[in-house]
């Protein structure tokens, strides 16, 4: 479509955001950002699997090399249960042939490299922006006010804010609320020299009362999360009044007769841990409104047990730039959007529901069943192959959508 001063008001900006920008400046727009924080915070949030085909978008902007030599390479993930029993290893990303494994790094340093190049590729990124409606004038035009009195005018106007989306709440307001899963998760960051480093490798322990993951850097940091069952969800004054030593004590007791190693680990974690209830977004009735347009979490939040929430975000960025590149008009760029990236992304929201469920025993019979399971589906069916629709997905930028 002709793109000539056309201007796209991009709201958010974590990961999505710098990256939907920097795909429709490629596309001809003028792109700019607004995000809700007063300032950057490079240390916020934990750290994410970056998955191989989440890396692909990126080496389309030529960014794929900085983040892997920031993050650490983790093409294998192992499990086991919580007395040590071996349960089986999954390949995390596309085969070596393909350009193959996937990185872990830290939230706040993979929003900073994505951040830093937009603003080196002239994007203005404008901070204290807290949106708080939408106008749509017309399938051309749209408005944002922003809680400071402010208001920005554009073409088309991109939610890259994330699971609790203001934008999101503009386009379907009576039923845009994510689901929590029953689960919440934990994290942190620990340092402990007597603790090997697992190059390549991050480990999940299933243990009596909750799932443990880690990851230790050669440098000996510790990565390491927790995902434990809680139908009840909490509220948010209820989590802030707990303290980190409380928290710590309640993991202790969770994995008191699991490997003596997760003990070690929360020991050694002198950061603050992060808490937050687990939600996703499985089926929205539309992704687009006139010009007005979801990506993201924004759009389908997944559980972080799929380990694709930032790639599937990165895939939106790319599809969409490329349909409002291709297509006659923002409507028929939208519609297509929605259509090419809808199943896929669904289908990665359900899988990621239904491996929280099963990881999750309450009993001696559930946790035998549940590791029975787990072994036997790790064995047949996840091979590289059964995986390769998740992990070697690729969109090719230079390739007409029509």
């Amino acid at each position: 479509m002709e793109t000539s001063r056309r201007k796209a008001l991009i709201i958010g900006c974590g990961i999505a955001g710098p990256v939907v920008a920097m795909f429709l400046q490629r596309a001809g727009f003028e792109a700019e950002i607004y995000e809700a924080r007063s300032r950057p915070d490079d240390y916020a949030g934990l750290f994410l699997n970056m998955a191989s085909n989440g890396l692909d978008v990126l080496q389309s902007l030529g960014l794929d090399g900085p983040v892997k030599a920031e993050g650490s390479p983790v093409p294998r993930m192992l499990m086991r249960s919580g007395k040590g029993k071996h349960l089986g290893e999954i390949h995390n990303g596309a085969p070596k042939s393909q350009g193959g494994e996937s990185v872990i790094i830290t939230r706040g340093t993979l929003n900073r490299i994505l951040r830093e190049e937009a603003m080196c590729r002239g994007i203005t990124i404008h901070f204290s922006k807290r949106l708080s409606s939408i106008k749509i004038v017309n399938e051309q035009q749209v408005s944002a006010s922003f809680e400071d009195g402010t208001i920005a005018s554009g073409n088309l106007l991109v939610g890259c804010d994330g699971i609790h989306s203001r934008a999101r709440q503009f386009m379907v307001p009576h039923i845009s609320q994510p689901l929590y899963t029953g689960v919440m998760g934990y994290g942190g960051f620990a340092y402990n020299s007597t603790i090997p480093p697992t190059p390549g490798v991050q480990h999940f322990i299933f243990g009596e009362r909750a799932a443990f993951g880690y990851h230790v850097k050669a440098s000996g940091e510790i990565y390491w999360f927790i995902n434990s069952p809680s139908p009840q969800e909490p509220g948010k004054t209820e989590l802030s009044t707990i303290t980190n030593d409380e928290w710590k004590k309640r993991f202790l007791a969770w994995f008191s007769e699991d490997d003596p190693l997760i003990q070690e680990i929360i020991h050694a974690t002198e950061s603050d841990i992060g808490v937050y209830p687990v939600y996703d977004i499985p089926s929205l009735p539309a992704w687009h409104k006139g010009p007005v347009v979801c990506v993201g979490d924004a759009a389908h939040a997944t559980a972080p047990s799929s380990g694709q929430g930032a790639s599937m975000a990165l895939e939106d960025a790319i599809v969409l730039a490329k349909c409002v590149r291709d297509m006659t008009s923002l409507e028929k760029a939208f519609a297509m959007y929605e259509r090419l990236r809808r199943k896929r992304a669904e289908k990665i929201v359900r899988s990621a529901r239904n491996r929280g469920r099963n990881q999750m025993a309450s009993n001696p019979v559930q946790l035998w069943f549940r590791d029975l399971m787990m072994s036997f589906f790790l064995k047949h069916f996840a091979s590289s192959n059964s995986l390769a629709w998740i992990y070697s997905y690729r969109v090719d930028w230079d390739q007409k959508v029509v």
